[in-house]
């Protein structure tokens, strides 16, 4: 089993963690920035299916 050569500092870890976190954060804002811009039909670049289904049953 592999084991780690030396203990990591926790400065180590918490640098880790803070770019983890960090990660997260930029994707959650980018996915409601495409969520709003897809809302507002300004999107651009980006594509999305559209269910024809409904259209069909409105007319």
């Amino acid at each position: 089993m592999a084991v780690p050569k030396k203990k990591t500092s926790k400065g180590k870890r918490n640098q880790r963690h803070a770019i983890w976190k960090g990660k997260a954060a930029i994707a959650a804002e980018k996915a409601l920035s495409i969520g709003k811009s897809v809302l507002t039909g300004r999107a651009q670049g980006f594509v999305y299916p559209m269910d024809e289904t409904t259209e069909d049953e409105a007319e």
